[in-house]
């Protein structure tokens, strides 16, 4: 059975619209000053919000909203999650990889490839937003890990092993048995490694992450997450899970997500909560942002409601829900609804006199030294 992400919905909901409610002028008075020269990247997000196709194509406002985000560079989801043949996934990964490499090539004033941690250099230099391709579940590659090869050589950057459930590699979040890393897990993470993948650990079981962070030779990531010790919840990472992802010289994300909010739609106040409590624990050379979102704002109409209670329910039935799924809980933080959401965030930052360092560092700095660090030059 085939089963759907949250931020898929978001991306290709008939539902989702740009928000006029945020006049633009607004949204640049609340920017950060150093904004413009940072390199700022989404650990997880993407273009999108408009479409009412699944495979609809960006939308003119959508890459409007892309070009005036300021975002340098975005970690983009191109496969399937949840329970289906390794097969299945394969082939429909493959097809969201040739889906943005179209919408790439057919924006080339507004897109870029990143392959190369140096390709991020260059968007910034051309203003355009580059895209990291990744996974969130390693089912495409669970049976054959010469897919993983065939992947990179595609375009893959970022997998992480397992989402919520267990499948061949692993133990996912919800998963009460945390059993951890199979054998071909073990192998897996090996063979990221070698590719020069970077292994994003964000929807693994404890003992998953445990085993992973032990195994990998390189940095690891939780690219979208928040803190357990905040909000306890099997997506939210423990203070010990977040010191060992840096010690290992990783990165961890925070996500714009319910979760944590104890299931409630997020806002700003909470996301900078979770973020001071990461910069504590892990340092702030290993904190980053991650929204799990999209680009452009979201108007949440009777159509959205519907949608939104519709793919919560879908996501239930298939097991794969996480707790505090809730159908009120939106994937967005209302007082952060813009494109220019990461530069109001840096400006609330900079506001709690976080030094221009810091802010540069978890807008995107420390996310270009793992991909570094991580993948092949």
């Amino acid at each position: 059975m085939s089963t759907i992400s949250r931020r898929d919905l978001l991306v290709r909901s008939v539902a989702t619209a740009v928000t006029l409610s945020l006049p633009s002028r607004r949204a640049a008075a609340a920017d950060w000053f150093r904004y413009r020269e940072a390199i700022v990247i989404d650990g997880l997000g993407g273009p999108g919000g408009l479409n009412a196709e699944p495979n609809g194509r960006l939308l003119d406002q959508e890459l409007k909203d892309t070009h005036e985000s300021g975002i340098t560079c975005t970690h983009i989801t191109v496969g399937p999650v949840g329970t289906r043949t390794p097969e299945s996934a394969f082939i429909d990964t493959v097809s969201g990889i040739a889906f943005w490499e179209r919408e790439i090539d057919d924006h080339p004033e507004v897109l870029s490839r990143v392959r190369v941690v140096g390709d991020i250099a260059k968007a910034k230099k051309n203003k355009r937003t580059g895209l990291v391709y990744g996974v969130q579940d390693g089912v495409a590659f669970e049976t054959n890990l010469e897919r993983l090869d065939d992947l990179h050589a595609l375009g893959l950057r970022v997998v992480q092993p397992t989402y919520n459930r267990r499948n061949l590699l692993g133990d996912g979040c919800l998963e009460p048995a945390n059993a951890g890393l199979s054998r071909a897990g073990i192998e897996a993470v090996e063979r990221m490694n070698a590719l020069g993948i970077l292994v994003d650990l964000s929807h693994c079981g404890r003992q998953t992450a445990a085993d992973a962070i032990r195994t990998s030779r390189k940095p690891v990531a939780f690219t979208h997450t928040g803190c357990a010790a905040l909000a306890d919840h099997p997506r939210n990472r423990t203070d010990e899970e977040l010191r060992a992802v840096a010690d290992k010289g990783g990165v961890c994300g925070i996500y714009f997500m319910p979760y944590l909010s104890e299931g409630r739609q997020p806002t700003a106040a909470d996301i900078v909560r979770h973020l001071e409590h990461m910069v504590q624990v892990a340092g702030e050379d290993h904190v980053s942002i991650g929204t799990d979102g999209v680009i452009s704002a979201t108007t949440v109409d009777e159509k959205y409601k519907e949608a939104f209670a519709k793919n919560t329910r879908e996501r239930r039935e298939a097991g794969i829900a996480a707790p505090w799924e809730l159908e009120e809980g939106y994937l967005f933080a209302a007082d952060l609804n813009t494109p220019r959401r990461l530069a109001m965030l840096a400006m609330m930052l900079a506001d709690r006199r976080h030094s221009a360092a810091r802010i540069a560092k978890i807008l995107g700095g420390n996310l270009v030294r793992v991909f570094g660090e991580t993948w092949k030059s």
